[in-house]
């Protein structure tokens, strides 16, 4: 495998692990409110999760919601879900004091689920896929790059959200932040639900 090609598929990993979405939002939400160490299970299960993802979709799993297109809806209908029970999480933990740290941060469940419910996930997985496998050890070297680059990609934004949480020491300010992150967990399950009741399938 050539130096460019690998080049090529950090890039792309790069790209789509280190742009905003509901995995880094949720990332940057767990460093703010509980330090980096806190958020390395949600780091370590989002990474770990689309890395199973791109797997899966590259053996195929994409292909079940082109036969199942109703597979695709409700998988998009349970993103929604997850989405605003994630932000009424963090709305809920503004109101609590600066110096009391809630007491559950975010899972590796929780990390691992969001990607599987994130379309953003599986648009990128059938687009490394398409792009770039042609075999068996194609696929392993793309799921090496993507789980590389995702897991610093991820742990960055946690990292971004402990800085900034070790320097809010006042309570309003936290809310503040905590409220402007629910917000667009609210607004990406909006975008989500329009894509749903757009009746289109899988990516």
């Amino acid at each position: 495998m050539s130096s460019t090609l690998l080049f090529s598929m950090a890039a792309f990993a790069l790209a789509a692990s280190l742009t905003p979405g509901p995995v880094n939002i949720m990332a940057l939400s767990a460093g703010l409110n509980h330090g980096l160490s806190r958020s390395l299970r949600h780091v370590t299960g989002a990474s770990m999760g689309f890395t199973l993802l791109l797997v899966l979709v590259g053996l195929g799993l994409q292909s079940l919601f082109h036969h199942v297109p109703l597979a695709g809806v409700l998988l998009r209908w349970a993103g929604v879900a997850f989405l605003l029970y994630m932000a009424a999480m963090l709305v809920r933990a503004s109101g609590q004091e600066a110096t009391a740290t809630p007491a559950a941060a975010p899972s590796f469940w929780h990390g691992a689920m969001m990607q599987w419910l994130n379309p953003k996930a599986w648009v990128a997985s059938a687009a490394a896929v398409s792009a770039y496998t042609h075999d068996g050890a194609s696929i392993a070297v793309l799921a090496v790059i993507f789980f590389t680059l995702c897991y610093a990609s991820v742990s960055a934004w946690a990292a971004m959200g402990s800085y900034l949480g070790a320097r809010l020491t006042q309570p309003h300010h936290l809310r503040r932040l905590n409220r402007i992150m629910a917000a667009l967990l609210v607004a990406s399950a909006l975008a989500m639900a329009l894509m749903s009741t757009g009746g289109t399938a899988g990516a």
